[in-house]
């Protein structure tokens, strides 16, 4: 019978540089995960240092190829997306690389005033706030732009301007403004949620903004869910927003720049075609040709890059810890975590990611389904969660284990597991190992976070009292109310 290894390089293009097979195991970026498996045990998640510098060099190549390629004016920034992992040790690798920063909270702006503190921001560092704003998120931004930052609020509301006029003494801010684009035809609604629309765009800048002597319209934003992909849907709401810089920037003498949001694609299995370049060329040529026939300059480019530069850097390992055979061909393999809570896109989104054995790579393979701890029917990764038939090595569990690896998933999966918190069936949070290169390329590990234990949970759900609880004496404070009533009413009375 076929090794698992035979099917691998039989059904994809195998060894790639990411992955290869070394004495019947699997490294990733060159990562031996059983040294890594012996030395902290399973379930982990693992997070590559290496790969988030490596991605964001390569989105800078594609754009200076592209410029290069049609003479474009234009410069290019790139930001990183936080939203996508918050994790100090992601910021900072982000940053080594002198990017800049998109954020979408305002616990976002903590996390910048203490990467400036430990000089790894600086004032000079972009700092670009999206999202719908309540009044703590443009309370922060206020006091950023108050106290130097380069701050650039996008305004997602015609209202949001007023917190800045309120807020800000700063002599001048420059402002962004979100437009609503249309949703993909097969989207529940037809318009985004989030922005300003079309209509309302020119006169929000002639209200509020043209003849302020404090703010200045620098920069349109774009934002579709479906990320850039080459697709008639994309092409269009591209060129429809860049009609719409053209025109505004016609009136506009300070609009010079474009923030296109959404990023570029992550590598989810084996069958990958995105061709990088050729869409970032299409962008730039795009972008260049609406700009020369609408006799405008072009803009300065930003992009956002969340899941693009954080995302193939993760990966989880599990131990299959069973096997469960359920009827005549169910075979179930049973990992040591679960889906639901630490891999949740694949149970919410029906995302894919590459899986792959971590070992026994020579011995045969067969048709298996995965199962998760939990007691939920949809805690499990099959053939309807995956790109393709589900195989895994044939094994005797009473002589030799079984690990598997789910890859590419360094974004967005502990902020929607709810990291530190409380999980599904009380599954505890896996144990985050760092892997790092030193300045003569040597792997290096750390342990950010071990395995989340019952302590934390009993805290969490208030079994173990951390602070003495304030009680409330509702009859006091309701007496206290009427006396504050009286004595209003009696000052009312002289009054009059």
């Amino acid at each position: 019978m076929k090794s698992y290894n035979d099917l691998i390089e039989q059904t994809f293009e195998f060894p790639t540089l990411e992955f290869k097979v070394e004495n019947n195991h699997l490294l990733f970026n060159n990562v031996p995960l059983m040294e890594i498996i012996k030395q902290y045990g399973t379930p982990l998640k693992l997070t590559y240092l290496p790969k988030i510098t490596e991605h964001i060099e390569h989105a800078r190549m594609l754009f200076k190829n592209a410029m290069k390629r049609y003479n474009y004016k234009g410069t290019y920034t790139y930001c990183y997306c936080t939203k996508s992992s918050h994790f100090r040790f992601v910021l900072e690798e982000a940053l080594k690389n002198k990017i800049h920063l998109e954020t979408s909270s305002a616990f976002d702006i903590p996390i910048i005033r203490e990467l400036h503190k430990d000089g790894k921001v600086d004032k000079n560092t972009f700092i670009i706030c999206n999202g719908y704003k309540r009044p703590l998120y443009t309370q922060y931004i206020s006091e950023l732009l108050n106290d130097g930052y380069n701050v650039v609020p996008v305004l997602d509301n015609l209202k949001e301007i007023e917190a800045y006029e309120e807020g800000v003494t700063a002599e001048t801010v420059n402002l962004g403004i979100r437009i609503a684009t249309d949703e993909e035809p097969n989207f529940a609604f037809y318009t985004s949620r989030l922005g300003i629309r079309y209509s309302d765009i020119n006169e929000l800048y002639r209200s509020k903004i043209q003849n302020s002597g404090k703010f200045k319209l620098k920069m349109l934003h774009f934002f579709i869910n479906t990320g850039i992909k080459d697709s008639a849907y994309y092409w269009s709401e591209l060129s429809r927003f860049m009609y719409k810089y053209c025109e505004l920037s016609k009136i506009c003498p300070d609009l010079d720049s474009i923030d296109i949001g959404g990023g570029m694609p992550i590598q989810t299995s084996f069958q990958f075609t995105y061709d990088y370049q050729a869409m970032v060329d299409q962008i730039v040529e795009s972008i260049q040709w609406i700009c020369n026939k609408s006799n405008v300059p072009v803009p300065h480019i930003f992009t956002e890059f969340g899941s693009y530069t954080v995302g193939e850097s993760g990966a989880v390992i599990y131990k299959v810890i069973d096997q469960k055979l359920q009827n005549d061909k169910e075979l179930w393999y049973m990992i040591d975590g679960s889906f639901i809570t630490q891999l949740p896109d694949s149970w919410g989104l029906g995302q894919k990611y590459i899986m792959l054995s971590v070992n026994n790579w020579d011995n045969p393979y067969q048709k298996v389904n995965l199962g998760g701890l939990t007691c939920d029917s949809h805690d499990f990764y099959n053939t309807e969660a995956h790109s393709a038939d589900l195989y895994l090595p044939i094994f005797e569990r009473d002589t030799e284990d079984q690990y598997i690896g789910f890859f590419h998933t360094g974004a967005y999966q502990e902020s929607l597991g709810g990291y530190g918190g409380i999980q599904h069936c009380l599954i505890p949070a896996p144990q985050h190992v760092i892997v790092d290169r030193d300045s003569e390329g040597n792997l290096t590990t750390r342990l950010f976070a071990p395995e989340q234990d019952s302590e934390v949970m009993l805290k969490i759900l208030g079994y173990k009292q951390t602070a003495t609880p304030v009680t409330l004496d509702i009859k006091a404070a309701k007496a206290a109310e009427n006396e504050e009533e009286q004595a209003v009413e009696e000052l009312e009375k002289q009054e009059n």
